[in-house]
């Protein structure tokens, strides 16, 4: 660079250098969005195939194989309170995360069971239908374990109590101790039971210990060694989404036989 130029063109230059680097960068991001879209639906579709029982944890599957097997799910995005049916918000572009950060879209809460900080106001669930009848709900469930915030699916029966299965897809708990939610022999465990008592409460739990069979203690499931505040967590989140401030409302409105119908 000749010297003559001085401290001007230097700053003239790096400027000009960081607009093409930021343009650049730019470009690639929104080159990048759609697909990255794509891959967090695949990703949530197939977390869903799971905890339906359509898919097998770790299984390998094509977008294609995807988008057969969930052929039969639908998904609404509903009204947390009222269990009313959003019908002009797109369930395939709905983000459930985005949903619960923006204090738009959210109402900021304390001192609850699952330890969350912020409720959205609207959330989505899939309905699984066979043949134009339900077959089994899948419902979006999160809450604090010990050291993190669990993220997973519960999987209710059409009676809306039966359990069908638990998938956790993301979490930061301890490795062999609160990390065992993973484990597919505990999660086949939670099949069978009961979430709600006879008076319609949310009953379902982990217990310190072995449980009994889902015929004998159905309200029941096997705790993990050493992850008892994990597990604890867990209770709390499952019992807190079947409540009433989550949801509670659409539950009671699918047992009256008012929710979506299958299509």
């Amino acid at each position: 660079m000749p010297a003559d130029r001085g401290t001007g063109y230097t700053l003239g230059f790096a400027a000009l250098v960081c607009l093409v680097c930021s343009i650049l960068v730019t470009s690639t991001a929104l080159a990048l969005k759609d697909r990255q879209e794509a891959n967090r639906l695949l990703d949530l579709r197939r977390n869903v195939l799971v905890a339906a029982g359509k898919a097998e944890p770790g299984e390998r599957l094509t977008p294609e194989q995807v988008d057969l097997r969930f052929g039969s799910i639908q998904a609404l995005v509903l009204d947390r309170r009222t269990a009313e049916l959003q019908a002009e918000v797109s369930a395939a572009s709905f983000d459930a995360r985005w949903e619960e950060q923006n204090p738009a879209t959210s109402l900021a809460v304390s001192d609850n069971p699952a330890g969350l900080s912020r409720l959205p106001d609207r959330v989505l669930v899939y309905q699984v239908c066979e043949a134009g009848r339900l077959q089994s709900l899948i419902l979006p469930v999160q809450g604090k374990g010990l050291w993190s915030t669990l993220y997973g699916f519960l999987a209710l029966g059409a009676d809306t109590s039966t359990i069908g299965g638990v998938a956790f897809y993301q979490h930061a708990e301890t490795p062999g101790l609160g990390g065992e939610v993973d484990n597919q022999r505990w999660r086949e465990r939670w099949k069978e039971r009961q979430a709600f008592d006879q008076q319609g409460q949310p009953r379902i739990e982990v217990i310190k210990g072995k449980a009994g069979s889902p015929a004998d203690d159905p309200h029941r499931v096997d705790g993990l060694s050493g992850a008892t505040l994990t597990t604890n967590g867990v209770t709390n989140l499952v019992q807190f989404w079947l409540g009433d401030e989550g949801y509670g409302p659409y539950l009671e409105q699918v047992r009256a036989g008012g929710g979506e119908p299958c299509r």
